[in-house]
Parts: C-alpha cells; structure tokens; sequence
C-alpha cells in the first residue's frame, strides 16, 4: 500500500523560505512521477512542480525560480523547497505520487495517491 507522510507547512512573512518534505518509496516502481499541487481557500487544484524517474522537471509559472522541486532516494523523501515566498502562495499543499508513468504535460494534479496535505501561510 503506497503511503505518503508530508512534514509540517507553516506560517512565514512574505519574502521568507519553507521546505516540505513527503516520505514515499518509490525504488520498487520503473516509472513513476512525483509532484505537489496545491489548493488555495475557494479555488481549484494547481499544479506546482513534478519531477520523475528520467530526471523530467516542471514547475508552474507561477513559481518558476522560486520553488525547487528534488528527490532523495536514500531517505525515500521528496522536497519542495520554497523561496521568496509570496502571499498568493497561501494554500494547503499536497505531496502526490503516479506509480505507472513518468510526468508528461508538465504539472499535474491528478495522481493516484497523495499526502494528507499541509498548510503554507504567507503573510504580507
């Protein structure tokens, strides 16, 4: 059974830095994408970053030189480190996983199983 185990957001001042991080072993599958997305107060799911087994990475616009998205497949744990945090960054974030496929089309949110989700708050 694939779990995901997220680690605490938090709450920083604009301009500020969090890392998230997401247990989830992945050694056993020969293609899978890895992502987060994430989910604001009255609005849809958006995409932020994705990376897979053959090294493919995409990040949504909107955090493009801020965010980096990483892998450590010693510690089974993927990354989001967040920099130059904004408010419009405000959301709950969710660590997910695609066992059966390497990311295509750049950012996703539909994946076959994700986190719990933890909250990110900027404030201005």
């Amino acid at each position: 059974r694939v779990q995901l185990v997220e680690s605490a957001g938090g709450s920083v001042q604009a301009g500020g830095s969090l890392r998230l991080s997401c247990e989830v072993a992945t050694h056993t599958y020969s293609n899978y994408c890895l992502g987060w997305f994430r989910q604001a107060p009255g609005k849809g799911r958006a995409g932020v970053a994705a990376n897979d087994i053959d090294g493919n990475i995409s990040y949504a616009d909107s955090v493009k030189g801020r965010f980096t998205i990483s892998q450590d497949n010693s510690k089974n744990t993927l990354y989001l480190q967040m920099n130059s945090l904004k408010p419009e960054d405000t959301a709950m974030y969710y660590c997910a996983f695609d066992p059966t496929q390497v990311c295509s089309g750049g950012c996703r949110v539909d994946f076959d199983y994700c986190g719990q989700g933890t909250q990110v708050t900027v404030s201005s």
